[in-house]
């Protein structure tokens, strides 16, 4: 491992990180990842301009990333094995979906469209102003399906290879994807470091996540695996396509479709088959990312019990 820990401190620490996400969420006063927001803010209104732009956004992910990467590899190196799990706990968001989405689920329940349509204007990017019960709970369940790569399983994959270090550089990549990852004039040339980079990070993970969709999908098993090779393709993300595309078959449900991004509106490939989602889709969504999540540290300790026997 290149963290150094052997497969049996990994397991520790990767259930004690998570545990201490359900049982926590997130920090009330101060998120780490927020701070990291207003760094990365600073140095895109810094270097964002004139001319040169790639090597400017190369030069800006290098300073909010690798420093941060290198602070917490030290960290872990000279204060013990705990603080590895305290930064997975840091960078991991699996409370947090649950927290951003079953809201939703409540508002669209009581008929309450006003407070659905802010409650999902705070997790997705499209214009939700005017959105409709189904275009809200297709929000939802796509923004679950896709964000249980990005802040749980590629977290959780990147900590095992590299520790809290590791878990600390793919998310704070994720979030520099997110934030300048655009094909638009301000970003697309200040952005692509970030954005392929986050694609180089992501492709392994993203695959096992979408494996782990087929798997749990049950009777749906077969659809799963059939939405993820056909459909995947299509999408805009390399690696978002696979995610959605076979949780949108585990879940037998339509995704994609059209969506108002900026005031304009795209016709986005579909996703998977069936009805439209509705809001119990959003909590079948969270319960699939749920169960993967068990089911990849159910794995890891399976295996570090094997290893253990075996030496």
């Amino acid at each position: 491992m290149l963290s150094g820990l052997s497969l049996a401190q990994l397991a520790v620490l990767l259930v004690a990180g998570v545990v201490l996400d359900l049982l926590l969420g997130e920090p009330r006063c101060w998120h780490p990842l927020v701070g990291f927001g207003r760094l990365a803010n600073a140095l895109e209104h810094r270097l964002n301009r004139g001319k040169l732009r790639f090597p400017r956004g190369l030069l800006a992910w290098t300073l909010a990333v690798l420093p941060l990467t290198a602070l917490a590899w030290l960290a872990t190196e000279y204060a013990g094995l705990w603080l590895h799990a305290v930064l997975l706990y840091a960078c991991i968001g699996l409370r947090s979906l649950r927290d951003h989405t079953m809201p939703i689920v409540d508002a669209l329940r009581a008929g309450d469209l006003a407070t659905a349509r802010t409650r999902t204007s705070w997790i997705v990017s499209r214009d939700t102003g005017q959105a409709q019960e189904a275009d809200l709970a297709k929000a939802g369940a796509e923004s679950l399906l896709e964000n249980g790569n990005d802040a749980v399983f590629g977290t959780l994959f990147w900590f095992l290879l590299a520790g809290g270090a590791g878990a600390v550089l793919f998310r704070l990549a994720n979030t520099l994807d997110a934030m300048w990852g655009y094909r638009n004039e301000q970003f697309n040339l200040f952005g692509r470091t970030a954005a392929r980079i986050d694609d180089v990070l992501n492709y392994v993970p993203a695959r096992l996540t979408a494996l782990s969709y087929v798997l749990l999908a049950g009777a749906g098993r077969a659809r799963a695996w059939q939405c993820w090779r056909t459909q995947a393709s299509a999408w805009s993300s390399p690696n978002a396509g696979p995610v959605m595309a076979s949780g949108a078959g585990a879940l037998g449900v339509s995704l994609g479709g059209a969506a108002i991004y900026d005031g304009q509106l795209e016709q986005r490939p579909l996703l998977g088959t069936g009805p439209a989602a509705g809001a119990a889709d959003i909590v079948r969504a969270w319960r699939l990312v749920l169960r993967t999540t068990f089911l990849w540290l159910g794995l890891v300790c399976a295996l570090a019990i094997a290893w253990g026997l075996h030496a």
